[in-house]
Order: C-alpha cells, then sequence, then structure tokens
C-alpha cells in the first residue's frame, strides 16, 4: 500500500495505491494520477519488475483512478482491467493505439481473474459511486480493495493508521459518503454480498484502512443505515441558479 506519493497541498485529494504479486505476476490496483507517477513506479520497482507488471486494475474511470494510464503504458507491458462500461472512454488518457488490445473489459457480472498461482476476484460495486464499478477481493490475504467505499477524507500519513474502531472514524467518512453513493438500497445490496466474505481488511482508495471482524462488522451496519445520493435529493437542488460564480 503507498499512502503518500505525492506532497498534498490542497489541490488534489489523497489516494491510496496498491501492489499484489503473486509468483511471476502482479497487479498495481488504482494507480492514480500523474503527481504519484514517478515515485509509484520506483515504489514498485523495490517490490516486482515494472517490466513484468501483469495487470492494472481500475476501480472505475475517474482522474485519481487512471489519470496516468498513459505512463504506465508506456512503462510495463501491463493490461487495463476495467468494467465494460468504461472500455472505449479509458484510450482519452493515453495516446492514439497505446492501448490498442490491452483492455479486458469486464461484464457487469464481475469476474475472477487469474493472479501467479491464486487469483483476485473482480465484485461488483456499481453507483458506487461509478455506474461501471467493481471492488477487488484479494482470498489470499483477505482483503477487501473498496475504491471509494469506506473512504475517509485524511493526509497520506493518517491513512497509515489502521481503524479498529468504527464510531471515532464515522464523523471522518459521512459526508463523503451521503453525497458520493448514489442510494441506500445500492449500500445495503452490497453489504449483503459482503458479508458473505471472509475479510480480514477493508482498504479503501481514499484515507485508512478498516480492519478486524468487530469493526468491519460494524461498518457494514453503519452503510446499512446511511442515506445518500437520491435518497436526500429534492426539488431546492434543482433551481434556476440566483448566485454569481467568484472569477477572481
Amino acid at each position: 500500500m503507498f499512502t503518500d506519493l505525492f506532497e498534498e497541498d490542497g489541490q488534489a485529494v489523497q489516494a491510496n495505491q496498491f501492489l499484489v504479486i503473486d509468483g511471476d505476476q502482479a497487479a498495481l490496483i488504482d494507480p492514480g494520477g500523474n503527481q504519484a507517477f514517478n515515485e509509484l513506479l520506483m515504489g514498485v520497482g523495490r517490490e516486482f519488475p515494472p517490466g513484468k507488471l501483469t495487470y492494472l486494475l481500475a476501480s472505475h474511470a475517474d482522474p485519481d483512478i487512471i489519470a496516468s494510464l498513459d505512463r504506465w503504458m508506456t512503462s510495463t507491458p501491463a493490461r487495463l482491467v476495467i468494467s465494460k462500461l468504461w472500455e472505449r472512454f479509458a484510450p482519452y488518457f493515453t495516446k492514439s493505439g497505446k492501448t490498442q488490445s490491452r483492455i479486458i473489459g469486464v461484464t457487469d457480472a464481475g469476474g475472477v481473474l487469474p493472479l501467479g498461482r491464486s487469483e483476485l476476484v473482480l465484485l461488483p460495486a456499481h453507483f458506487m459511486h461509478s455506474e461501471g464499478n467493481f471492488h477487488f477481493y484479494d482470498p489470499v490475504s483477505r482483503i477487501l480493495f473498496t475504491g471509494d467505499l469506506g473512504v475517509s477524507l485524511i493526509s497520506g500519513v493518517e491513512a497509515r493508521e489502521f481503524v479498529t474502531e468504527l464510531a471515532p472514524h464515522i464523523p471522518r467518512m459521512e459526508g463523503f459518503h451521503r453525497r458520493y453513493m448514489a442510494s441506500n438500497k445500492i449500500l445495503r445490496l452490497w453489504t449483503r454480498m459482503a458479508r458473505k466474505l471472509d475479510v480480514k481488511m477493508l482498504v479503501p482508495q481514499h484515507g485508512a484502512p478498516i480492519v478486524g471482524r468487530q469493526a468491519i462488522a460494524d461498518f457494514y451496519d453503519w452503510l446499512d443505515g446511511v442515506n445518500c445520493g437520491i435518497d436526500l435529493v429534492g426539488e431546492s437542488m434543482y433551481q434556476y441558479p440566483a448566485v454569481q460564480i467568484a472569477t477572481g
């Protein structure tokens, strides 16, 4: 896990990147933007030869997920694994031809991706917050990589600290989830699926990992009760604007 590869100056949100290695293959999860590329490439190189990187896994197609795609396509032979919904949008992050025959588009149902002697499971996570979205479950380490679910808006240094008690952590998550998650119905469908997994650690793309059975169970319970997205939308949000936008 890489948490603070670029200077946090308030202009960009903190983001985590993850490298999963099994034998002679490796997957880089949500590689991020250009600010982190050089440091991340060096960090990956200390653990695994970048010239042998097998996959770039993208939970969805936001800039903080794959804005650096062009540089990874140039520097490694990795193939991009992403929702089929975003398969034809990802090339906009690269020069023409860079992604030719190098994108693995995944259907809405997800699937099991071979990695070395094991596999990674791509779990449906649509509308949390992207229309085409996946979470990644590693059955060996029992880590569930949850993208924008479980996000806490904190610094890279703080993101290294494991959350083992959920209640004090909720204020760091609540505002983000209320705005970025589509609806409580989606969250409840997801927790129904997630509770069936043996999860040791839940790791979002922004902020701190949630560790331990009790904290993870409490997280599921909290999600089941979060009103968010369209649950909160009313007529007042769809009015002709009356405020002048400040430009200076």
